[in-house]
This record gives C-alpha cells, structure tokens and sequence, in this order.
C-alpha cells in the first residue's frame, strides 16, 4: 500500500478513472454519467494536487489538496484545504481515509503552507480530529467569489471548519481564526474546499 501524488492534471488515467468512479459512488451526479476522467474537476489557479492511497494499482482512497493566499485580520497567509477526500465503499472502515487525511495535513506543512483550512459535514468532525487537524468553533470559511460569496453557514448546510496551524505566526494567531468569517473566495468551480 503506498500514498501517491501527483498535480491534478497530470494523474495517471489508470488512477484517475478510478478516483472518478469512487466519487460517482460517493456523489452521483444528478443525470448519471460521471464527469470525463480527463476532465479538471479543480480550477487550476488553485493549485490541485491529488493524493491517492493505492493498494497493488487500486485507488483505496482519494482527496486533492488546494492552496492559495488569503488575507485574514490584516495578514496574508499561504492556506491549504482538502477538497473531495472519498474511500471506495469496499474500503471502508480499515483506516484508509484517516491514513491519507493525516499525510495530507504532513503533505501541506511540509510544502510550506501557513495553515490548512477546509469545511467538513458536522457528522465528520471526529473523523478529522482523529487525524490531527482542529474544529474551529463558530467559524465560517466564505467560499465562492466576492461577487458572489458561498458561506459555509449558508441555509441547508451543517458544515464545520476544520484546521491545522503550521507555520509560527499562524500558530501564534491561531485566536483570529475562531469565531469568525475568513474569506476564502476559491472562485466558481471550487465553491468551497
């Protein structure tokens, strides 16, 4: 079993086709059909990068990680988010995705973000802070544009923030975080991460 990485574009096909199938098990798409394997399903400015646990050429378990510069109470900081963490159904349950969500927290220090910053279903809070990373009580992560803001508090949604501080000042502003709305803004294709 090995974790792999590679920019979202440039995954293997053979992968690829995979993480699109255990995705269409987790999210079917409202008409059906799965989205082309060779279809980007992150906007590129945000840095895709895909990590796959994979098992003898089989995807156990899938996320991508996303990054980009956000300004937060009077500072800028380089943030990092998972975006579509997914097991294979018959995967389930063996520790698979807690292994891959846990390198991919490592993944995002060690390539020097300041902190990661991701939104969760509320159900999956324990799962998260099982590998590593920190609900942040009360705050939101605004999404979308800022013509066209998508909060994560926004009707219809049970969503909680999760994060990692990694840098040193982002560890020693840590307080501005919680309770609090921090603009994200990732663009129209990746609403939120």
């Amino acid at each position: 079993m090995q974790i792999l990485s590679f920019p979202e574009a440039a995954t293997p096909v053979e992968l690829r086709v995979q993480v699109r199938e255990i995705q269409e098990q987790a999210w079917p798409s409202e008409d059906g059909a799965a989205t082309p394997s060779e279809a980007p399903v992150h906007d590129p400015a945000l840095r895709p990068r895909s990590m796959l646990l994979v098992d003898g050429g089989t995807v156990l378990a899938a996320l991508d990680l996303l990054s980009k510069d956000i300004d937060h109470a009077g500072r800028s900081y380089a943030a990092g988010g998972l975006s579509t963490v997914v097991t294979r159904d018959a995967a389930r349950g063996r520790g698979h995705g807690r292994r891959l969500v846990t390198a991919a927290r490592e993944a995002l220090a060690a390539q020097g973000h300041d902190l990661g910053l991701f939104t969760c279903d509320r159900p999956l809070r324990t799962f998260y802070e099982s590998a590593g990373w920190h609900h942040l009580p009360d705050t939101v992560l605004v999404g979308g544009t800022l013509k066209a803001p998508f909060p994560s508090d926004r009707a219809g949604f049970d969503k909680v923030t999760m994060a990692a501080f990694f840098s040193a000042r982002a560890r020693q502003a840590g307080a501005s975080f919680r309770g609090t709305r921090i603009a994200l803004h990732p663009g129209d294709i990746d609403k939120l991460w």
